[in-house]
C-alpha cells in the first residue's frame, strides 16, 4: 500500500465498481478502497446507484487502512457537511405518552373501587385470625 494514505487524510480518487454495499475507489494506480453505502452520503441510502457511479471523480476520507488484509476503509459523507434539520421538522417531533402509573391514577374512582374494598376488608379478616 501506498505510505502517503493515511488515516483522516482527504484524497481524490475515482469510483471503479459499485455493488449494493458500496463504492469501490482507485486512490492511485496501485491502491483501491471501499466506500460502504452508509458512507456514501448523510440520510439513508437505498440504492447506491442513485448517488455514484462508475467513473465518477469523488473526495474520500480515509477511515481505516488494514494493512495484513490490504483493505482501506472510506468515507464520500465525511467530506460533506451534515444537512441542518429543519425547523419544522423538530417541532412536529411525536409527543411523548404518558407513563402507565400516572394513567392508572385517574382510575381509582373507576371500576377497582371493589377490589380495593375487598383487599381492604381480607386485611381486615388475617389480622383478627
Amino acid at each position: 500500500m501506498t505510505e502517503k494514505i493515511e488515516v483522516g487524510s482527504v484524497i481524490k480518487g475515482k469510483i471503479t465498481g459499485v455493488q449494493p454495499y458500496g463504492a469501490f475507489v482507485a486512490l492511485d494506480e496501485n491502491t483501491q478502497g471501499l466506500v460502504h453505502i452508509s458512507e456514501v452520503t448523510h440520510g439513508f441510502v437505498k440504492d447506491i446507484n442513485e448517488h455514484v457511479k462508475v467513473g465518477d471523480e469523488v473526495e474520500v476520507k480515509v477511515l481505516s487502512i488494514d494493512e495484513a488484509a490490504g483493505k482501506i476503509g472510506l468515507s464520500i459523507r465525511a467530506t460533506q457537511e451534515a444537512p441542518e434539520k429543519p425547523a419544522a421538522a423538530q417541532r412536529t417531533a411525536k409527543p411523548k405518552k404518558r407513563p402507565a402509573q400516572a394513567q392508572q391514577a385517574n382510575s381509582d374512582t373507576q371500576g377497582f373501587n371493589t377490589l380495593k374494598d375487598k383487599l381492604e376488608e381480607w386485611i381486615e379478616q388475617s389480622n383478627f385470625n
